[in-house]
């Protein structure tokens, strides 16, 4: 396998909307180069000034270099057969795919980025730029902001990985959609312009039937992640019948779980069918011992007939969670079913547990600090609302949970809490809370902590 090591110089920094002036190539086998490509680009529009401060790329150094479709077989014929890589190859793989595209060309390569293949392999840095990644790990870096010289410091930056990970970045590099596996109705080209936010997404066959619905915080990458998987017998089919795909913004990561879970109910996808398992299999559950001790334990929500206090995903994760429980509310573990025992717990023994095992501490101190947990996991019956991301930078998602129970949810204007909280429902659209929207919003309130939590008196 060879690795086209790619850097490239533009007018400006956003892929659709850039030109390139120069570009560089070394083509890799892993352990060296092997061939190199460069070349300044007349972008055909005039170069920002603060760019050619940056670069020293000026409209009289690229006047009389070649155009890009001058040069586009070059390319395309240098990395054949490569896997295409950058140091941020989200910028130069956009901005040449957009190049390509506006020649009516579908460029495509599997890709490997070297700044999150350094997060993973050389783990502890301040920075993972270019420049101070270089400085730190003694690579020399010559021509800054220059394509010649960037990519020559990747390139070296890409030996480094290629010899200390020890599958050979096999796991890093991110297959391309390969078109023909996929429906001939489904414009390639859409792909392209799908977000990657937070939203739901819906794939439709040819006869406009609606087969899949899904959800991600990166849109665009899980609908990819979709179309390339080639592992599963199920996930092959589905590539054939996407003739159409269709997605709604959420801004919100709630958001998103509960919109994807009301759909699916509501129109019960084929593959969503096929697909469906239990997603929270797991819960945590309560009782009242013979002695009056309020005892927790871990079940399967297919055994039990009520609702659990909150779910996982799996039995290890729900472990995982009441020990911490314990942990921080000094429970004891035997009534939590954590430690299996006729007489005290191991934690009494090493004085992290007041007793409640051998009925040294009493039921009412003991269940005082059960039903703290209790209360917190069953939203204490509370009115608030949580305030997260909007689907635009102008505006915030707002949800209502009246009475510790999900009310409805919308979104207000970026400064919409200069007015008071009393007066958000104006933007609340009315929603029907049901078990797994339950389950879902329990489950982002203890896990997530990136939204703001507003009560109300």
């Amino acid at each position: 396998m060879h690795y086209a090591i790619v850097d490239i110089e533009t007018t400006g920094g956003s892929p659709k909307n850039s030109k390139i002036t120069e570009i560089a190539i070394y083509k890799h086998t892993g352990a060296e180069i092997i061939d190199e490509y460069s070349t300044l680009i007349n972008p055909e529009i005039p170069i920002p000034p603060f760019i050619v401060n940056l670069t020293g790329i000026s409209d009289h150094m690229v006047q009389n270099a070649p155009k890009f479709f001058e040069v586009a077989k070059q390319i395309v014929e240098f990395t054949e057969d490569c896997v295409f890589v950058a140091h941020n190859v989200g910028f130069d793989y956009g901005v040449l795919r957009t190049e390509f595209r506006s020649l009516g060309f579908d460029f495509r390569r599997p890709h490997l980025c070297t700044v999150r293949t350094s997060r993973y392999i050389l783990p502890g840095h301040d920075s993972y730029s270019l420049g101070k990644l270089t400085r730190k790990l003694g690579i020399e870096l010559t021509d800054r902001h220059r394509a010649g010289g960037d990519a020559l410091a990747t390139a070296k930056l890409f030996t480094l990985l290629f010899e200390t990970d020890k599958n050979n970045l096999g796991t890093f590099i991110q297959e391309e959609v390969n078109p023909k596996r996929l429906h001939p109705n489904l414009d390639i080209e859409v792909l392209d312009e799908l977000p990657n936010k937070a939203g739901v997404y819906k794939f439709f066959n040819e006869f406009n039937q609606l087969i899949y619905i899904g959800k991600s915080i990166h849109i665009k990458k899980r609908v990819e992640q979709h179309l390339r998987n080639g592992k599963t017998k199920k996930g092959l089919q589905m590539q054939k019948e996407v003739s159409r795909i269709e997605y709604e913004l959420t801004g919100s990561e709630l958001i998103a779980l509960l919109k994807e879970s009301q759909l699916i109910k509501e129109h019960q996808p084929v593959y969503n069918r096929s697909l469906r398992r239990n997603s929270f299999p797991f819960g945590l559950y309560d009782y009242m011992d013979d002695n009056g001790y309020i005892r927790f334990f871990i079940g399967s929500t297919s055994k039990m007939q009520e609702s659990p206090l909150t779910s996982f995903n799996t039995k290890r994760e729900g472990v995982a969670y009441m020990e911490r429980l314990v942990e921080d509310y000094e429970l004891c573990q035997k009534l939590c079913d954590l430690y299996k025992t006729s007489s005290s717990c191991f934690q009494y023994t090493i004085k992290q547990c007041h007793g409640a095992c051998v009925k040294e501490e009493s039921p009412e101190d003991y269940n005082q600090r059960c039903k703290a947990i209790i209360d917190d996991l069953s939203m204490n019956s509370a009115t608030f609302y949580i305030v997260d991301k909007g689907r635009e930078k102008n505006e915030k998602s707002v949800i209502l949970i009246e009475n510790g129970s999900l009310k409805g949810l919308g979104y207000a204007p970026f400064h919409f809490n200069r007015l008071e909280p009393k007066k958000w429902d104006a933007f609340i659209d009315i929603t029907i809370e049901d078990r797994d929207a339950r389950t879902i919003l329990k489950l982002f309130l203890r896990k997530n902590k990136g939204h703001k939590i507003v009560e109300i008196d």
